[in-house]
């Protein structure tokens, strides 16, 4: 497949190895990987803070970019910023613009989406084999990937739904994932919620650290850095026992430095 990688602008600028992590992965399922240099923001921060007039033109640039056709897939390392295309783009396109935005919201995928349903199902025979992960791991879900993109089960509804993060993770040898109490709450980040409601967020993101230790986790893994950005800001001021990764650095065989404040850096 010819995939057109989408990487978050926060990826880009924080933590660029998950960015690269990813490109390895799905260079090992088989895949070509272009980054196109010309992406900026998708546009979610400031929709989220209710100013669209200014995400308006960058979901339009977005959309411009990846409508060529020699990207098969469009695919993104983070459930909350592929949720803003595929559930949020619409109210910017109307008319004759509708048309390619459908053609770039049809082909976009989260990573862990598109192995699970494009990989595996398309030829199973061609599975990647992962490097051991001998660490316990907490499963940490983001709120964008749980109940827009449908990616694991969520505790407020009764429909089945496979985990998409965590089918990946059993593949991997010797990786051992925690029970939590609550798998499925938020962790409190928000994006901008995060800095008008700080008070709020921290105890949010304070037990979702509580969680994990309680576990028994040695790391957290998401498929949302921004999540993780939270986190991972709250563990170390905390000092708490517990580090994090995405979960491309995992199955890309990344180690688990246990030693340093955290794997993702």
């Amino acid at each position: 497949m010819q995939i057109g990688l989408f990487v978050p602008c926060y990826i880009d600028q924080f933590y660029p190895d998950v960015a690269i992590a990813t490109v390895e992965l799905l260079e090992q399922f088989g895949d070509q990987v272009e980054f196109p240099r010309l992406q900026t923001c998708c546009g979610q921060p400031m929709a989220n803070t209710g100013c669209g007039d200014d995400a308006a033109p960058l979901a339009r640039r977005f959309v411009d970019i990846f409508a060529s056709d020699e990207y098969q897939y469009v695919v993104c390392p983070s459930g909350s910023c592929t949720a803003m295309v595929t559930h949020h783009y619409e109210e910017y396109f109307r008319g004759t613009a509708r048309g390619a935005y459908e053609a770039v919201r049809s082909k976009t995928l989260e990573l862990s989406q598109y192995l699970n349903e494009v990989k595996q199902a398309a030829a199973p025979a061609t599975e990647a084999s992962f490097a051991a992960f001998p660490h316990r791991v907490g499963l940490h879900q983001s709120c964008h990937g749980l109940r827009e993109l449908r990616l694991g089960q969520c505790s407020e509804r009764m429909t089945d739904c496979d985990d998409s993060v965590r089918s990946l993770l059993d593949r991997v040898p010797e990786l051992e994932v925690v029970t939590l109490e609550r798998r499925d709450e938020c962790c409190g980040f928000g994006g901008t919620f995060a800095v008008t409601e700080s008070d709020v967020s921290v105890a949010m993101g304070r037990s979702r650290v509580a969680d994990h230790v309680q576990a028994g986790a040695e790391v957290m893994v998401a498929g949302d850095m921004s999540c993780l950005m939270h986190l991972q800001g709250l563990i170390r001021r905390d000092k708490e026992p517990l580090q994090t990764m995405h979960f491309a650095q995992v199955l890309a065989g990344r180690p688990l430095d246990i030693n340093s404040p955290s794997a993702t850096v």
